[in-house]
């Protein structure tokens, strides 16, 4: 499944890795104003989740699922808005973000509301241990 597995550059410039799950890279996007998590399958040249075989499929619905009960847990939000686009980034990954209606971009999307107002280093690094934490066994090491 992994071997010849790239993440997009612009994945790779706008996140930070928090954890391998079973399918999937899970990344914190560098936006501090939202709790907002991508999931990236690692499999080569998927562009879509119609392009997943039947057992990757269930699997990345397993992570969506986890990593949203996981961020209702730590923030109480209204809502979890989940999605796969592509338009930009052509490599399948699907954004799991925690909506509360005083965040900049209530109601509408969060993608394109405005310029992304990256983590300091220790609030990063303070929310990447809190995850790593949240998640415990379910990850395997990373290269």
């Amino acid at each position: 499944m992994s071997d010849g597995f790239a993440l997009h550059p612009r994945l790779a410039a706008d996140t930070h890795h928090v954890a391998a799950l079973p399918l999937c890279d899970l990344l914190l996007m560098d936006d501090a104003r939202y709790a907002w998590l991508i999931l990236v399958p690692r499999v080569p040249g998927a562009g879509g989740i119609d392009e997943l075989g039947f057992a990757d499929r269930h699997a990345l619905i397993d992570e969506v699922d986890l990593v949203s009960r996981l961020l209702r847990a730590e923030t109480r939000p209204e809502r979890i808005n989940v999605g796969a686009l592509g338009n930009l980034v052509p490599q399948l990954h699907v954004h799991v973000v925690a909506r509360r209606r005083d965040d900049p971009a209530w109601p509408g999307p969060v993608w394109g509301h405005s310029s992304a107002q990256p983590y300091a280093d220790a609030p990063r690094e303070a929310r990447l241990a809190s995850l790593r934490a949240a998640l415990g066994p379910r990850t395997r090491a990373t290269e």
